[in-house]
């Protein structure tokens, strides 16, 4: 069985905040933001993470960030 990601720990970076499947941190002038493995329905967080979550979002995110960068500016500066 694959490990899923339910909750980050960067002890060296300034943690911000906890959303639903993304947590947030402050790396100097930048922000981070991780997506984990976590599940949210109907604004509850779901028990059991699915193991590979947030590796999906974050590819479909980066996939699509880089499609339209032509046509609108964003946020992304590495994935």
């Amino acid at each position: 069985m694959t490990k899923s990601i339910s909750q980050t720990n960067f002890p060296k970076l300034k943690f911000l905040n906890r959303g639903k499947v993304r947590d947030l941190y402050a790396v100097k002038d930048h922000l981070l933001l991780v997506a984990t493995d976590r599940i949210s329905a109907f604004d509850v967080i779901m028990p059991n993470p699915i193991p590979g979550k947030g590796l999906i979002l974050n590819k479909m995110s980066a996939f699509w960030f880089k499609q339209m960068e032509d046509i609108i500016g964003n946020h992304i500066l590495s994935t």
